[in-house]
């Protein structure tokens, strides 16, 4: 992928210092996903596994809404009438973004504003980080279409942001988490009047760190969920001597020595 030339056909894309922002922009509809845009949004992230130019990716909604979710008249309407076979096609394919979401090494940092329910709080809960508005109402409502709270790794990931007893209640119930919920519990990190910049703030910060050893950092967040802290130990071990032998943790001693501040390659 060439993040500079790079030209979605389903949602928007920028590229500067190092940050690729991905913009969902259906903002007349709360920005819903489609089959289509699913599928761009998962190989998408896939590509930036091998794109050494972006440091950190933010992503948002545009029009004062992240994201409402599947479309109803474009996903919902015609998995009704979908056989087995198809249905599960479409939800091993969803799955599909989460797991892309969390193998790209870049930290992802969602802005979050306005709706966020469905499979826009999927995104949500999949990226690294969340920055949200005070508008910010975050609902898992899959049962409120018929359907079980366990979709798109829900039941996996969001325990573990913000506990057993509150993520079941959120998927037993599919209401709408506040802002001030989803700080006090965990799932958002901090609170802006502009998520968006606030986001793309943190990114460039992350972007201008050791982006090898960050990468290392994200693996190990998901890699160490269910293992023994014996064997978090040695994986950690293993890893953190990988980065002692970068550029990266060379050139930062050499600058701590000069008091001067440590530049970064990523390597």
């Amino acid at each position: 992928m060439n993040p500079e030339s790079f030209q979605p056909a389903h949602f928007l894309w920028g590229f500067a210092e190092g940050v690729a922002q991905v913009t969902l922009n259906r903002p007349e509809r709360k920005n819903p996903l489609t089959f289509e845009s699913y599928a761009e949004l998962r190989d998408t992230f896939r590509a930036l596994a091998q794109s050494r130019n972006v440091k950190a990716v933010v992503i948002a909604g545009a029009g004062g809404n992240f994201s409402s979710g599947g479309d109803v008249h474009e996903i919902i309407g015609p998995l009704t009438g979908m056989a087995m076979p198809g249905l599960l096609d479409f939800t091993r394919m969803t799955g599909d973004l989460v797991k892309a979401m969390r193998a790209c090494p870049q930290p992802i940092v969602a802005a979050l504003d306005g709706v966020c329910a469905g499979a826009g709080a999927i995104l949500a809960m999949a990226s690294d980080m969340r920055i949200a508005t005070p508008a910010t109402k975050t609902a898992f409502l899959f049962t409120r279409v018929g359907l079980a709270g366990c979709d798109m790794g829900a039941c996996a990931i969001l325990p573990r942001i913000i506990g057993q007893g509150r993520a079941a209640e959120l998927l037993f119930t599919g209401r709408a988490m506040s802002a001030e919920e989803g700080l006090a519990w965990g799932f958002h990190n901090r609170l802006a009047e502009d998520s968006l910049a606030e986001a793309l703030a943190l990114a460039r910060s992350l972007a201008d760190g050791p982006t090898f050893a960050h990468g290392i950092t994200k693996t190990q967040l998901d890699k160490e969920w269910a293992v023994s802290l014996e064997t978090a130990l040695e994986m950690e071990a293993q890893a953190q001597a990988i980065c002692m032998a970068t550029g990266d943790f060379r050139r930062a001693f050499e600058a701590f020595a000069a008091k001067r501040t440590p530049r970064f390659e990523g390597n």
